[in-house]
């Protein structure tokens, strides 16, 4: 019979491509300007991924600083999660990650959910952990979504940028991941989109096959930010109660960086001060999978976050899905008997 177990992060990491494009750059290739991206949106530049790096070089190296900092090894790691929609390879990165690690023991599996896939990678995660299954698991978020961006349409290309973020999970006697909520609503599909579009190509006789490519990112932005501004409050609201936690008690509001406006709205539905949301939207942009995790790192290593420190994070977006998870940071090491 399989003994449940506790959940805590011990470790974090992040890492960003060199290249920074500033909003003054890019109203050379598009109709825009620094006041009108900053007014909006609240980013004033974004990192982008050369031609020549790869999602697994960045996610690399941002695990082996979430590693360092857990107080373990590679070959520790029990199960890679690679929370991500821009893989080096279609069938998956995560395995070429665990290989550039040397992670020789751990189980490695790509998780699709956008921009809420650190959140539902963090709860997929403690599922494994809390039943006694793994001990150590590695989470990251990363993503290059400029491979995916039209650098002609304004409305998009201001947005995104290229990151990676990751962070050591492990199993301790309390639990430190105090309350969850996951969502989906697959009829709001079509408001955030980098579909397929198929072009018939003709086999033999009647039979055809599609053959075609994926297009540029498209968004309903004024659908995406009235469902965040709903969406995201209420599901925090019901991670809280499930933690048994008043919004009073939160030290730290670390949502998906999207829109510096989103993060304002919500943050005055829940009644949280301004000095208690973390932002870094402003020179990351809008990193998917990897803006949660990214915006952890930073503000663990800046001394922002301590240790006890309770979180509410939250990730929306693609899908549409939506979630929240209460974790308390924590970097006191597990009991090795675990």
């Amino acid at each position: 019979m399989l003994q449940n177990f506790g959940v805590a992060i011990t470790g974090s990491g992040s890492a960003v491509p060199t290249n920074s494009l500033s909003n003054q750059v890019l109203s050379q290739l598009v109709e825009t300007s620094d006041e009108w991206i900053a007014t909006r949106t609240g980013i004033r530049s974004r990192r982008l991924a050369a031609a020549n790096d790869s999602l697994q070089a960045i996610a690399t190296q941002a695990s082996l600083q979430a590693i360092v900092m857990a107080g373990i090894t590679p070959p520790d790691i029990d199960l890679i999660i690679l929370a991500t929609s821009t893989p080096d390879d279609l069938f998956g990165s995560a395995c070429q990650i665990q290989a550039a690690l040397g992670a020789t023991q751990a189980v490695a599996f790509d998780m699709t959910a956008a921009c809420s896939g650190f959140v539902f990678g963090l709860v997929t995660a403690a599922q494994y952990i809390r039943t006694g299954v793994y001990q150590n698991i590695l989470l990251i978020g990363a993503d290059i979504l400029s491979r995916w961006v039209d650098w002609e349409d304004r409305r998009t290309c201001v947005l995104f940028g290229d990151g990676a973020g990751a962070v050591v999970m492990q199993a301790t006697k309390r639990d430190r991941l105090l309350g969850f909520e996951l969502k989906s609503d697959g009829t709001q599909n079509q408001c955030l989109n980098l579909a397929y579009s198929p072009q018939p190509q003709p086999l033999i006789n009647e039979i055809d096959v599609a053959k075609g490519n994926y297009q540029p990112i498209t968004m309903n932005g004024k659908e995406v930010y009235r469902f965040a501004v709903q969406r995201v409050p209420e599901v925090i609201d019901k991670a809280l109660f499930r933690a048994n936690l008043k919004v009073e008690q939160i030290d730290w509001l670390l949502l998906h960086q999207a829109n510096q406006r989103i993060l304002d709205a919500v943050a005055e539905r829940l009644h949280i001060p301004n000095h208690k949301v973390i932002s870094n939207l402003a020179y990351h942009g809008n990193t998917s999978a990897a803006s949660i995790p990214l915006a952890l790192d930073e503000a663990v290593r800046a001394g922002k976050i301590k240790p006890g420190d309770i979180i509410a994070t939250s990730g929306f977006g693609a899908g549409l899905t939506w979630g929240a998870a209460i974790f308390e940071w924590g970097t006191d090491k597990p009991d090795p008997n675990y």
